[in-house]
């Protein structure tokens, strides 16, 4: 049996965890699974259908109706389906966030998603980045990095990405919706963002995106026996 590698890359959000793990997949010829943008599927469902995104049961009523499809554009970029629409930006709105992070709580969200992910790591050579990857969903993955930054220069990020997609907001806006968010994933009761014991800790707050890439892909050279395309 063909052996698999698995990377999990947790962290708060805003910390380049997404871009990264695309440009790395694509460098390692891994396949990438953004676990986040699943659970803001659910969390645009829920946000769509009225409910109240802190109740279980209200969301256990939808679930049976929401169909997540993930397909993988020409250039590899994941795309995500609800039920047959092509969400990947509007998942992506600063409100849809808030409801991510709620719902995603919800043991019956996390139950509905877990075996999704699983089945990835099982089949593939796979990068999942999260919250709760390395905790939780991969608890042996064969790497295991925690991702940080500080909540301004993820702000920083995060805005900047905002203004180019034409939504009009603040620094201020966006660094209280940050700050909101890391507060609900590390103190929720369910799977809570934390490092895992054996994940390697990078702070990408003083590096640029390339320097970001870089240490992160001489990290996995270092701890896997996999190699870069070019790479002897």
């Amino acid at each position: 049996m063909t052996k698999h590698y698995s990377i999990a890359i947790d962290g708060p959000s805003g910390a380049g965890k997404s871009s990264l793990s695309k440009k790395i997949s694509a460098a390692f010829h891994f396949v990438y699974l953004d676990t986040g943008a699943i659970y803001r599927t659910v969390g645009l469902a829920a946000f769509r259908a009225g409910i109240d995104r802190h109740s279980e049961q209200e969301l256990s009523k939808i679930l049976p109706e929401v169909h997540i499809e993930i397909r993988y554009d020409d250039s590899g970029l994941q795309r995500m389906f609800l039920n047959g629409e092509d969400v990947s930006e509007a998942i992506r709105m600063p409100e849809i966030s808030l409801y991510a992070s709620d719902v995603s709580a919800l043991p019956v969200c996390r139950a509905f998603l877990l075996e999704m992910q699983r089945r990835f790591a099982r089949d593939y050579d796979v990068i999942l980045d999260g919250r709760d990857i390395g905790t939780v969903v991969l608890p042996n993955a064969d790497l295991k990095i925690y991702l940080t930054a500080s909540s301004e220069a993820r702000a920083s990020r995060r805005l900047k990405e905002l203004v180019e997609k034409g939504v009009s907001t603040t620094f201020e806006e966006v660094l209280k919706d940050i700050e909101l968010r890391d507060y609900q994933d590390m103190t929720r009761e369910i799977a809570p963002l934390r490092r895992a014991e054996d994940a390697v800790l990078v702070d990408t707050s003083d590096l640029d995106f390339e320097q970001s890439f870089e240490t992160l892909c001489t990290l996995i050279e270092e701890k896997l026996p996999v190699r870069r395309e070019g790479q002897a």
